[in-house]
């Protein structure tokens, strides 16, 4: 499929993208909070790869240079919606993106709280967790997607994990 797509087959890279959209529809949500920006960065990220593809060593694992590109596009997004929020005047009411979010989580408790302690994360960490334990990368590729050294990624995976168990042990997260 990959090899195909590579060599300017639309069925090919359609294949790619349907298959790895609900993954990173899902890596987009968690890392943004919000789903038009979530659609927006996932649909840029496959702009980018079906531009770049032919380009793409074919020795190369493809899920950490695909990663990289939507992390790159989600941390963009992230910076705009920041300087954005940072323009509104006293008075002005920004939406919240986390009630987004939320109507894409199933209303189970757990799954919740998981959700609303991976929302206080710092990004770094956010971005470091989802891609080890949801995305199950190796710290090699996830050097890949985000450009740290592994013993940082290591230390930002603890973090959140130290963090994460702190805030669903203490229900800090509770309404």
């Amino acid at each position: 499929m990959l090899q195909q797509a590579r060599h300017g087959d639309r069925a090919s890279f359609a294949r790619l993208v349907e298959h790895y959209y609900p993954r990173a529809l899902r890596f987009a949500l968690q890392m943004l909070h919000h789903r038009e920006d979530a659609e927006e960065a996932v649909q840029d990220a496959f702009l980018r790869v079906h531009d770049n593809l032919a380009r793409f060593r074919e020795d190369a694992p493809f899920d950490p240079w695909f990663f990289r590109i939507l992390g790159n596009r989600c941390r963009t997004l992230m910076a705009k919606r920041k300087r954005h929020h940072e323009t509104f005047e006293y008075g002005d009411v920004p939406v919240d993106a986390a009630s987004d979010a939320e109507t894409d989580i199933p209303d189970e408790g757990f799954v919740r709280d998981v959700h609303k302690a991976l929302a206080q994360l710092p990004s770094e960490q956010r971005e470091a967790f989802l891609l080890r334990h949801v995305n199950d990368m190796d710290y090699e590729e996830m050097t890949i997607v985000t450009g740290a050294k592994g013993s940082t990624l290591r230390m930002r995976v603890k973090r959140a994990i130290d963090t994460l168990r702190v805030v669903l042990r203490e229900g800090a997260i509770h309404e």
